[in-house]
């Protein structure tokens, strides 16, 4: 199996199985010298975990990151950083009924397709599990970009049809962690978690959207032509499980806007230049110009849902089957620490490959 590792100068490579021993990566090209928080990488870990409340997976993991390698004393050494987080809530009796059975929109079919056979427990390499491992890189990552006063911030912006229709900028995103759905403005946060917790009870899921906004990027980040910035934020964001659409900056409403309002006009700021607008959404021409970059991520609903449904065995009979074990009915609230580790993966390392970085 191939396409295990993410980027080319700051790496990302994950291993591991939803219900194996542990989950785990080898993150490497990180510079020396940079301190560790290691209170931070948790806290990153603890946004992603589930069990955090009743509209989530009720799956009871601590999520404890160990770092093998490339850390002493607080501080990378250059050398690669192998880590491993636990599985500690497996119960694989949940699974013994697909062991043979394809579920509706899983990888059930298209692993067994590929590789001839497939770990039915809770998915094996194919479940979202696999994401922790992107959130402790993420975290690193953004240590990296602090340095440089880079910040990545994601929230729930869309729960089925309930849409936060605010501008970021009106947005107080220091909020954003304050309910368990993750969107800064109350008031349409209690009603998506409202939607989330009836959608749960019918034994169903939802999806959303979730957004995010990178702020204090200097110009000139990205590859020409085709490690473009936001082609590899765009490979970033739909590597992430359930993820089947991204837009950036304007996005698919530009193609509603004639190119004399669309144009960001580049203004003078002191010894900068500016634009007048940002529908580019912080990139042109696959490289960054200084603004906040911006974008949009789909989700779609959760694949399992606690409800009868039509399907096939790996004969090609028919076959009924419902969903069992714990799992999300919305991913979104788990899925915006993911959204931001993959953004802060990208950044470091356009950051990196653009040129000689110190901490």
């Amino acid at each position: 199996m191939t396409g295990n590792t993410f980027g080319k100068l700051f790496t990302l490579t994950s291993f591991g199985e939803s219900h194996g021993e542990a989950m785990g990566g080898i993150i490497d090209g990180c510079p020396a010298g940079l301190f560790i928080d290691l209170d931070f990488i948790q806290a990153e870990l603890d946004r992603r975990k589930p069990g955090q409340s009743s509209i989530v997976s009720q799956r009871k993991e601590s999520d404890k990151v160990e770092f093998m390698s490339g850390i002493f004393d607080e501080k990378t050494t250059g050398t690669p950083i192998g880590f491993i987080v636990k599985n500690e809530n497996q119960k694989n009796k949940d699974y013994e009924h697909i062991a043979d059975a394809y579920r509706p929109s899983h990888a059930d079919y298209t692993y067994d397709a590929k590789y001839g056979i497939r770990d039915y427990n809770g998915g094996g390499r194919s479940s979202a599990r696999e994401t922790v491992s992107r959130v402790v890189a993420g975290a690193v990552a953004k240590l990296i970009l602090k340095k440089h006063n880079i910040t990545v911030q994601a929230y729930t912006s869309q729960v089925g049809d309930i849409q936060l229709l605010k501008d970021y900028h009106l947005l107080d995103l220091s909020k954003t962690d304050l309910n368990s759905v993750r969107c800064p403005d109350e008031l349409i946060a209690d009603t998506m978690i409202q939607r989330i917790e009836q959608v749960r009870k019918a034994g169903d899921t939802i999806g959303g959207v979730i957004s995010c906004v990178i702020k204090g990027t200097p110009a000139g980040l990205g590859e020409p032509v085709f490690d473009k910035l936001h082609a590899d934020l765009g490979k970033a964001m739909l590597s992430i499980n359930a993820v089947k659409g991204f837009e950036y900056g304007s996005g698919f409403e530009g193609t509603k806007m004639n190119g004399s309002k669309h144009n960001d006009l580049f203004v003078p700021d002191g010894s900068k230049i500016k634009t007048s607008t940002n529908h580019s959404g912080g990139i042109q021409g696959g490289i960054s110009n200084g603004e906040d970059i911006y974008f949009r991520v789909a989700f779609k609903p959760v694949a399992t849902i606690m409800q009868k449904q039509n399907t096939v065995n790996s004969k090609g009979e028919p076959v009924e089957m419902t969903g069992k074990g714990r799992h999300d009915p919305c991913v979104l609230p788990r899925a915006v620490p993911i959204v931001e580790a993959m953004a802060a993966l990208v950044l470091a390392d356009h950051l990196l490959r653009n040129k000689s970085v110190k901490m």
